[in-house]
């Protein structure tokens, strides 16, 4: 008789039919719900991005789980989950891929794994119908990849052309400040940085880096200057602190 029960609660099991799809709305709402819950709770959101992959949730519920893991910082697992997630969306011909692409290359760049995140930018730039800004966006993270791996000529390439595409964004001057210092290229680090101050003046991390042009051509009035703004503007973020230590006359770490 258990048998025929356990058999009969099975060919039940089977018969029902599964639970209606949610619609592109409902799964976008669901998926800023996750990803607003993984910047509170990311254990939490993730307990929600896997209950809701187990139900079919697809592209969106595997975003969410990469960014609850990114929050964890299990950057390996986020890496691969978002790699999944935009492999996806690339059968589906959905524009997320690139975003997803991208996603998983910061992924893995979080986790020093530069080789395999300069990858994940490649596929989001071989991917048709970026818009310029997106394209530019994708440049630059390639080119934080490249800088990692010692590679100072792709990403001198990558820097000029996002500054190019999305001039506006003042992280591509600074990268390419930063870069053209370290090549002794001052001429370029100046134009750059100049750029970076004038889109976002008061950011610490463009003052420090003012400052270490400045020393770098021997003018340390200029240097101290920009090292106090930097130091005063966030005192407590790396780059304020790097400011500070520098001020002392100490070998300041890069922030």
């Amino acid at each position: 008789m258990f048998v025929l029960l356990a058999a009969a609660a099975a060919a039940v099991a089977v018969a029902s039919p599964p639970p209606p799809a949610l619609s592109q709305a409902e799964h976008s709402a669901r998926g800023a719900k996750c990803a607003a819950l993984a910047d509170r709770d990311p254990a939490k959101a993730e307990a929600e991005a896997r209950a809701w992959l187990a139900a079919n949730g697809g592209m969106a519920a595997r975003q969410c789980l990469g960014i609850a893991q990114s929050g964890l910082e299990q950057w390996a697992a986020s890496a691969t989950t978002f790699e999944a997630a935009a492999k996806e969306a690339q059968i589906a011909q959905d524009p997320m891929a690139v975003v997803l692409w991208m996603q998983a290359g910061n992924a893995a760049l979080a986790g020093d794994e530069a080789s395999r995140a300069r990858g994940n930018f490649d596929r989001a730039l071989a991917l048709p119908g970026l818009s310029k800004e997106m394209e530019g966006e994708v440049h630059l993270d390639r080119a934080r990849a490249s800088v990692a791996l010692g590679d100072s000529a792709a990403a001198r390439a990558d820097l000029d052309r996002a500054t190019t595409l999305v001039p506006r964004d003042p992280l591509g001057w600074l990268l390419r400040a930063n870069l053209a210092r370290k090549s002794k290229d001052l001429p370029t680090a100046f134009a750059s940085i100049r750029e970076a101050a004038k889109l976002s003046p008061g950011d610490a991390s463009i003052a420090y880096e003012a400052g270490n042009i400045a020393a770098a051509s021997g003018n340390m009035d200029d240097a101290r200057a920009a090292w106090t703004r930097a130091a005063q503007a966030a005192p407590d973020s790396p780059a304020g602190q790097a400011a500070a230590l520098a001020l002392k006359g100490g070998e300041a770490p890069e922030p």
